[in-house]
């Protein structure tokens, strides 16, 4: 499911490169290649972390964490769209927020099933952090 989701974000940022390239942004913003690696690795860890906690006996809280697992899927999915093809930054920003928040409640979650699980998303908590300062500072400096 997270390549799937990667695939979908791919193809709703067809033009991502060029719309990034144009925006004003901060001067700590990575170059434009950087991203598709880092979500390459991201989606792999993602994937594995789910796989982790599925494994565990304890359906209900499997079930739990992988609601929230989806939930954060499906805010992530959104904000590519939002981001590059519908430019609204401020609705993107707000996604990312929550996609922020679903994301640490899925990490907590998945630490009660898998520390390893957990662990895997560390990362992607950190990239998804670091991405919505540099959404809020794309949306302050070209609105």
């Amino acid at each position: 499911m997270s390549y799937g989701v990667a695939a979908l974000g791919a193809l709703a940022s067809a033009d991502a490169g060029e719309v990034y390239e144009a925006l004003e942004r901060p001067g700590w913003a990575p170059q434009g290649w950087v991203f598709g690696p880092v979500w390459t690795a991201l989606y792999g860890m993602m994937a594995v972390a789910a796989w982790l906690v599925g494994r565990d006996r304890d359906r209900p809280r499997v079930r739990r964490a992988h609601t929230w697992w989806s939930v954060q899927l499906a805010l992530n999915l959104a904000w590519t769209p939002l981001f590059f093809a519908a430019r609204q930054y401020g609705l993107a920003l707000l996604d990312i927020v929550l996609l922020l928040a679903a994301l640490a409640t899925t990490v907590a979650l998945f630490r009660r099933l898998s520390r390893v699980a957990a662990l895997l998303l560390v990362p992607y908590l950190l990239w998804v952090a670091f991405a919505t300062a540099l959404n809020g500072s794309i949306w302050y400096l070209n609105s």
